[in-house]
Formats: structure tokens, sequence, C-alpha cells
């Protein structure tokens, strides 16, 4: 698949390869008679305003409707959304998604005040109406994170007013989203036989992955000159979306944007703030990386462009997709019987479409509603890449599926900063089969140097985001002006300082910043660098201990949402609150560099 020189449609891609959302609605009108029964429950829910101290009874009652609402409207959302991901230039789905995102704006508008109904309960009276319905025994934990919220929590009144304004705040999102989705669109340029080629961001990775230095610059070039043109409007678009998280902050009287992002996961900012300083302080391994990156790869001066290509040239490691599944459900094995059966389903029952076609949303994820099985997006093309992007997102779609499986609607939704642990364990699962099974030299210099670059681009790369994130944001909250020469004044020091002196900072990547979708989705990044550090703390405790390791982790993966995350991976063996799973991680860095250097017979 992928083959051709330009992207296929939709409707070329065999069956076999795209997901099934049918499994969410048979059909269009299926998912148009659940929106008309997200209206009603809307306006059954909203007539109960001013009725929850009445008793425990009536409040049980609005909990039961809001959960019944919400699991629907989750529904019509992912499914529209996921329709239009499979070409954003289909204007029925469009259209599907704006108006599921508009019934969402007036569900959440409808609810808005339930929870400062709640809290203007006294606690006591609270605590009776708890003790008069045995059934709102089931809402304690949700209740007491209600209480949790009090002093951020605003007036009915005001409450509906925010609930108003989301689909406003989403703005800065959604443009960027069609403009990086839909209308950029990128040159031509000359592949490795001398062919016109399309580029697209699909591609991209493939193009810096190339041994030909000359297709590495220009699809580099070509790509950064593409958003280049549009540097002011994204620059516009990021800014707005900063402004959006401090207008937020104030309001709710959150002392800063970071601190109002970490609330919700009960997060202390010590926890982000250790990352940021652990990372910097072990920056002299980063910098030595790169400076074997560049005696491996020969050349006088290494450039961004250069960070991609494997430092072991000799080594092909084309993987088919059908490879690449065959190889995750063998790596994922010490997970267990139960483990393996559900990911057999996944990839027999059309959980996950494939391959690139025009207009599908770019990258990966996995989603999908608490009603039916997990989906994942794919984008494959045939790379070590690209498997353990696969083994990644299906962590996610089996952590998603135990939690539906095992919680309630109410606590089944996962924090994100749990998420990234049980997708990056896979890919260090697999990474430790490929090289337990790899005695070739040659591929376990190749699989090292994959593992050092997953690193750099997990925990170095992301952690420099997340401290650009901090920045942009202070930068805003200090009422100094944001533009796209101050982002990319900004983003070129933080490359400096990460990369080290032996690295070539070109000027392109000073607008890397313009093509992060994650940016508009605050405070997200550092997650996958604690993820990482956790997830490899936890497959070690998994290939050390074996099965007592591993029920500890499926309970974690049935937990949901059901706690906070920092006591869920303290439950799973793993301590977040300190620095050091992120020193053992960096030790796991340098453990593989060590190596690297030693099969190359560098010093």
């Amino acid at each position: 698949m992928n083959k051709s020189k330009t992207l296929p449609k939709r409707s070329e891609i065999p069956n076999e390869y795209k997901w099934r959302l049918e499994d969410i609605y048979p059909s269009d009108a299926d998912w148009e008679k659940d929106v008309q029964k997200v209206k009603q429950m809307t306006e059954e829910i909203a007539s109960k305003q001013g009725t929850l101290a009445q008793s425990g009874k009536q409040l049980l009652e609005v909990l039961t409707l809001q959960d019944e609402l919400l699991k629907t409207l989750d529904q019509v959302y992912v499914y529209a959304r996921m329709r239009r991901d499979e070409d954003n230039a289909n204007s029925t789905y469009q259209a599907l998604t704006d108006r599921a995102t508009g019934v969402s704006t007036q569900v959440y508008s409808a609810i808005s005040y339930i929870q400062p109904e709640i809290l203007a309960i006294p606690t006591e009276d609270l605590k009776k109406l708890l003790e008069s319905e045995p059934g709102l025994e089931h809402y304690r934990i949700l209740l007491e994170e209600i209480i949790r919220h009090k002093p951020h929590t605003l007036s009915a009144a005001e409450e509906a007013i925010m609930a108003q304004v989301g689909e406003v705040a989403n703005a800065p999102s959604k443009i960027f989203g069609m403009l990086n989705n839909a209308d950029l669109k990128f040159p031509m340029i000359t592949n490795e036989k001398g062919e016109e080629v399309e580029l697209t961001k699909g591609r991209y990775t493939q193009f810096m992955e190339s041994k030909n230095r000359r297709v590495r610059k220009e699809a580099f070039e070509a790509l950064y000159s593409t958003y280049g043109k549009h540097r002011n409007t994204i620059a516009a678009t990021l800014t707005a979306a900063v402004k959006r998280d401090v207008f937020y902050a104030r309001i709710r009287k959150h002392p800063s944007a970071l601190e109002a992002s970490l609330f919700s996961d009960n997060i202390d900012v010590s926890v982000y703030d250790n990352l940021i300083a652990t990372i910097r302080e072990h920056l002299p391994l980063m910098h030595r990386y790169i400076s074997l990156r560049k005696k491996m790869l020969g050349l006088d001066e290494l450039h961004m462009y250069d960070l991609y290509v494997p430092i072991v040239p000799e080594v092909e490691m084309e993987i088919p997709y059908d490879q690449a599944v065959s190889t995750i459900k063998e790596a994922l094995r010490p997970l267990g019987e139960d483990y393996g059966q559900v990911l057999e389903e996944g990839f027999s029952n059309g959980w996950i479409d494939v391959y690139e076609n025009e207009g599908k949303t770019s990258g990966a994820y996995s989603w999908g509603a608490y009603t039916t099985h997990p989906f994942v997006l794919m984008n494959y093309q045939d790379n070590v890449n690209n498997m353990f992007t696969l083994a990644h997102e299906m962590g996610h779609a089996l952590h998603s599926y135990y939690s539906n499986k095992t919680q309630p609607f109410t606590y089944a939704d996962y924090r994100i900063f749990v998420a990234e642990v049980a997708s990056t364990l896979n890919e260090a699962l697999l990474m430790k089969h490929m090289l337990d099974t790899t005695t070739d030299k040659q591929q376990r210099m190749y699989l090292i140097n994959y593992y050092l670059e997953q690193f750099r681009g997990t925990v170095f790369r992301q952690t420099m985001f997340a401290e650009f994130e901090k920045m942009i944001h202070a930068k805003e909250e200090q009422e100094e002006p944001l533009t796209a020469d101050s982002l990319s004044a900004m983003y070129r020091e933080l490359n400096l300082t990460y990369h080290g002196p032996e690295m070539v900072v070109d000027s392109e990547i000073d607008l890397e910043w313009a093509r992060i979708p994650h940016f508009y989705n605050n405070f997200y990044v550092y997650k996958y660098a604690t993820g990482f550090s956790a997830a490899t703390s936890l497959a070690k405790q998994i290939v050390e201990e074996g099965q007592p390791a591993v029920d500890r982790y499926l309970d974690f993966l049935k937990s949901g949402g059901s706690d906070y995350p920092l006591n869920l991976l303290k439950k799973a063996g793993v301590d977040m609150t300190s620095p050091e799973p992120i020193r053992e991680a960096l030790a796991v860095f340098k453990e593989m560099l060590d190596q690297m250097e030693e099969l190359a017979g560098i010093q």
C-alpha cells in the first residue's frame, strides 16, 4: 500500500484495512435518532434545575440522567468526528461534526447548573442526602471531586455562560486543524529515484529517514516553507489558544494556566517542574547522543534534517503491516493470555483504519465511545516507526477496552496522565522482544538507534515542548505579546539548549511550533515524558517479577478514572511524585547509548 506517487482516494482503500464505524451506528440515520434523543434528554435535564437539594432521590435521578445523556452524546460526537477524519474534505461529515459540536455545547450548557447546585448544598445536608438514598453511594467519588473543585467553580449563571462559550473557545484548535489537515498543500519533491512525488505529512517522516541527504533537506525545507507562508496566521491561532487558557485560569481563580491544567488530575506543579529540571540536568546525555549521531553518519555538520535518518544505513528494516501485527502479538505475550485475546480481537475485527488516503486526518490516535469497542486511526508506512506507533495506539485501545468493560460510565474515562503509560509500556515490551530475537549486529544497532530516537522524541523533545508551553503561557500572563517572531525566537533558544553545541540548528526549525497540534491542548505533552518513565519502570517489573506485576498492571488498566493518576500508578508500582522514575528511564537511555558506542567502536 501507499507506494503510488499520489495518495489514493478513500474509496480505493480495501475494506479489510478500514475501521468499521458501523459498529457505532449502522447508518447516518441511526446517528440522527441519537441526536434527537440527546436533544430530548437535554430538555429533560434542564427542567430539573433547582431541584437537586430536594431529596436524595431527586439528586440520584439527575446524576443518572446526566450519565445517560453524556454517554449518548459521546457516541454521537465520536461517530461524526471519526467519519470526518476519514476524509476532511467530505462536506457531509464536516456538517455532521459541526452539528455534533453544536449539540455538545447545548448539552454542557444545560448541565452546567449541576455542579454549582451541588456545591451550594451545605456539607452536612449533602451527607444526609447520601445516607437517605443508597443509590447515591455510586456517586460518592464524583461528589467528593465536585467538592474539591469548589474554590474554582462559579455561580450557576456564570457556569452557564462559560458552557455557552465552549464552541468559541475551541475555535483556535478547529481553525488550525482545518488549515493543517484540509487546506495546506505541500509541493512535489524529487525522491531517491529522481521521481516527482507529492509531499504529505504522512510521507514526511519517510523522507526524513531517507539515506539520501538531498531528499531529507528538500523535504525539510519544503515542509517548513509551506508553514512559513502561514506563520502569522498560525501564530494568531496559537496565541488565541494561549489567551483562552489564561482566561479560564483567571476566571476560575487558579494561580496560573499551568496550575489550572494540573488541578483536574490533582497533580502538584512540582511534578511538572521536576520533569523539566531532571531532564535539563541530564542534557549532557542528549548532547552525547547528538555527537554519536554526527560521528556515525560521518558528517562535518549535523543538521536538523539529519536527526531521523537511521545511523546504521546498511540495514533495511521494511515492515509491512501484517508483519507488524504478528510481531506485536508475540512481543506482548508477557501481558498474559487474556490481553492477547483482546489484542487479537482488535487486529481482526474492524478496530483499525490502517492506511493514509486523500483528506484523511494525519498522525495516529486511539478513540471511541463507551458503548462500543475502541478504534485506532493509523497512516501506516512500512517501517519500524509505524510498527511501534501501532503497538502504542493498541496500548491505548486495550486500556479503554478494559476500563470500559470494568468501570461504570461514571468512572471509565481515565486521565491522559496515565493513558501514556499503557501505550508506552507496549512499546517497551516490543523493543525488548526485538532486541531479544535479533542476533545480527547491524540490526541490533539499528534497533538501539530506534530506541535512542524514541527516547529523544518522547522524553527530551516532549519535555522541550512542555518547557515551551510553560514559557508562552507565562509570557501571556505577564502581558507580553506573542508573535510569530517571538514564538520562533523562544523556540530557537530551546533547540539550541536541548541539542547542544554539535548540532546546527537550522532556521527552518524555528517554525516547528507552527505544526504541533498538541499545543492547542494545553500542558498535555509533558505526560508523554512522565508516561514513558512510568512505563519503563512497569515494563521492567513485568519482565522481572512476572505474574504479580502483570496482575497489578491489568488492575491498573481496569481502574479507569476511579482514582487520581498518581494513586493509580502507586498501586501499580511507580511513584511519580519523585524524580526517580525519570532518572531510571534516563539510566536505560545511558545504557543503550553505551551499547551503541561499544558496537560502533566509538568512544
